[in-house]
């Protein structure tokens, strides 16, 4: 049968953090753990417990200010932990490295998936959790596909609190801050995956005529992006200078459709430039539309409860929840006064099913007859059966 288990900590102790939760998520008579855990732990320190406990596979990657499991929404500035581990009928194949100064993301993906996938010993996979840093997500997820096939992913990217780069990606031992780290699910039980924003499109598009590099969006339809963004949603430019853009976008973000418009993948606006340009947390394609998306922060709180009632449609009921939920998102609810709310809206349609929620800076899933995908401002809720 299969199993899942979270665990979980808030001791303050980075150490007795891991071993805390790696005892709760019985981690040790499980194939693998899904680790999540907060920046002002020492990581080192948190592996070093979780290994006092289980010798088993972990992966996973720093959280942006919370995790949520059943028992509460997990936010103190002294930090916690958060493991969900899969054992009984699945094999499982890790693998993690950090890229190297001029390394190349596809290539590490590639050889990732080769060693993830020597350790399936012949089983093929039915999908794969990753892990990255972000801003070449979609290189490291083309490189694993490059091995492994269209099978689909899920999870995140690595995350801190305050958009500083303090983030981290935890592989087994290894712990680094650029890269990614996979691991391999073999198994026949049932699980559903749907990623969204459930956004709102507005009547506001264009076609994007200058991108720079895959992330900078340059113009749309000729002009300067941030000009046409403020012209589109009435925002002031100055307002939305510099890092100040991202703030601006959470409930305004752009959006992109894939190629048989069955996904609107969110493209959430970083920084803006001094030439009018605006960084975008995720890959854009020149000579291509551009969507402005929108969203009520009440609409974004009920967004949760509505897509775990989509995955538990998906599977007929789902016995635990990996919920992945944008980091960005919970930090417009917080400037909303509405984070407290998260908890609440998820644990009425989770009952007493185990689940285990983190916050990412990328989100990675497979909507409805499309491929894997990459974005920002977005869920990526996963249901499990036994």
């Amino acid at each position: 049968m299969f199993k899942t288990k979270v665990g979980y900590s808030e001791n303050a102790d980075a150490f007795k953090s891991g071993a805390e939760t790696a005892a709760m998520a019985q981690l040790a008579d499980a194939k693998v753990g899904l680790l999540f855990t907060s920046v002002v732990l020492d990581q080192a320190e948190v592996v070093k417990g979780i290994r006092s406990v289980a010798g088993t596979h972990v992966l996973g990657c720093t959280s942006s200010a919370a995790i949520c499991v059943k028992d509460g929404y997990l936010n103190k500035e002294t930090g916690y932990s958060g493991i969900m581990a899969f054992g009984g009928d699945v094999e499982v194949g890790v693998a993690g490295a950090a890229k190297p100064e001029g390394g190349c993301a596809r290539t590490i993906g590639r050889e990732l998936a080769k060693e993830a996938l020597a350790q399936l010993g012949g089983a093929e996979p039915d999908y794969f959790f990753m892990t990255a840093s972000p801003a070449e997500e979609e290189k490291y997820i083309a490189g694993i596909q490059d091995v492994i096939g269209d099978v689909p992913v899920f999870g995140g990217s690595a995350a801190d609190n305050t958009v500083e780069g303090k983030w981290s990606i935890i592989c087994d031992d290894k712990i680094f801050a650029d890269g990614c780290a996979i691991a391999l699910f073999a198994s026949k039980a049932p699980r559903c995956n749907i990623y969204t924003g459930q956004f709102k499109e507005s009547d506001n598009f264009g076609v994007m005529t200058k991108v720079v590099d895959n992330r900078c969006l340059v113009e749309i339809d000729g002009e300067p992006a941030l000009k046409k963004y403020c012209e589109w949603t009435g925002k002031d430019e100055e307002a939305c200078a510099g890092g100040n853009l991202l703030v601006e976008t959470i409930f305004k973000p752009l959006g992109v459709k894939d190629i048989v418009g069955r996904v609107t993948a969110i493209r959430h606006p970083m920084a803006a430039n001094e030439d009018g340009s605006m960084n975008i947390g995720a890959q854009l394609i020149e000579k291509t539309a551009v969507i402005q998306m929108e969203m009520t922060p009440d609409e974004m709180v009920a967004a949760n409860p509505k897509t775990i009632k989509e995955v538990d449609e998906c599977l007929g009921g789902a016995d635990s929840y990996f919920l992945v939920h944008c980091g960005g998102r919970r930090l417009g609810l917080q400037l909303e006064g509405k984070e407290d709310q998260i908890y609440p809206a998820v644990k009425e349609v989770t009952g007493d099913k185990e689940f285990l929620m983190v916050f990412t800076f990328g989100e990675y899933g497979t909507a409805e007859h499309s491929a894997n995908t990459v974005g920002g401002l977005s869920l990526s809720f996963t249901g499990f059966k036994a």
